[in-house]
């Protein structure tokens, strides 16, 4: 079932002016969720699962974080790799933290937002999510919910941990080959201490964004395991 609209709204943040795509439920109005792009950008399959977000009965915000480096869109896969590595190495990390910031109170402002409101992120965008949750309950305005699938930040954000106090969701592979399990390991140490919510999940076989589509990342038992497990999570704590 696709969402009834979908529009692109400008955010105030330092600098400009963010622009965000927002998906609304069949419903109109919903619990809230901002989706934290791949490294790729806001790409098609980005957009997929936010389509899948508020088929599910979310009102859903997908920031374009890539918006000071002119929003570009890199091809998904080997191929465009190099070009999102460049990206992510001129990416302004704290300003993008910032910027998600200012996209969750933004959300959690709309009318259409009934209920709690959560974060969800994939690869860059697990890892910038975790950072974003933190530094939102630093300031008094934290999500409800987190979902991060293999953050790809977290290694470096694990000071950050006990900030992170909503219930939270992580997805990792064993045989990713940018996070080692030993580094897994460690991440699942400290995103479960002191926090009683916290569900880690791990998939042997499934490398690094094995959710994307693309054949050179695909999983695709992970993906629909990983993915099903995190519809249901979403519901339970983000209830519709």
């Amino acid at each position: 079932m696709a969402p009834t609209a979908t529009t692109t709204l400008s955010i105030d943040v330092e600098g400009g002016r963010l622009p965000a795509d927002l998906l609304l439920p069949p419903s109109g109005r919903g619990p809230g969720i901002v989706l934290h792009q791949e490294i790729f950008g806001v790409t098609g399959y980005v957009r997929a699962r936010a389509e899948a977000l508020a088929a599910l009965g979310y009102v859903v915000l997908v920031p374009h974080f890539y918006w000071r480096l002119g929003d570009p869109v890199v091809a998904e896969g080997g191929d465009g790799l190099p070009q999102a590595m460049d990206l992510m190495g001129r990416f302004d990390w704290a300003a993008g933290v910032a910027d998600g910031v200012a996209s969750l109170e933004a959300l959690s402002a709309r009318q259409e937002v009934q209920g709690p409101v959560g974060l969800l992120g994939f690869c860059f965008g697990g890892g910038l999510a975790f950072n974003v949750a933190a530094a939102a309950t630093a300031a008094g305005s934290g999500p409800d919910a987190l979902v991060s699938y293999y953050g790809s930040a977290l290694p470096n954000l694990l000071d950050l941990a006990a900030q992170v106090t909503c219930p939270s969701l992580h997805h990792f592979g064993l045989d990713d080959a940018y996070i080692p399990v030993e580094t897994v390991r460690a991440i699942e140490t400290a995103v479960t201490a002191g926090n009683d919510d916290v569900t880690f999940l791990t998939y042997p076989g499934a490398g690094h964004a094995f959710d994307n589509p693309s054949p050179v990342f695909h999983h695709a038992d992970a993906s629909d395991q990983a993915w099903a497990t995190t519809e249901s999570w979403l519901l339970e704590h983000l209830p519709v």
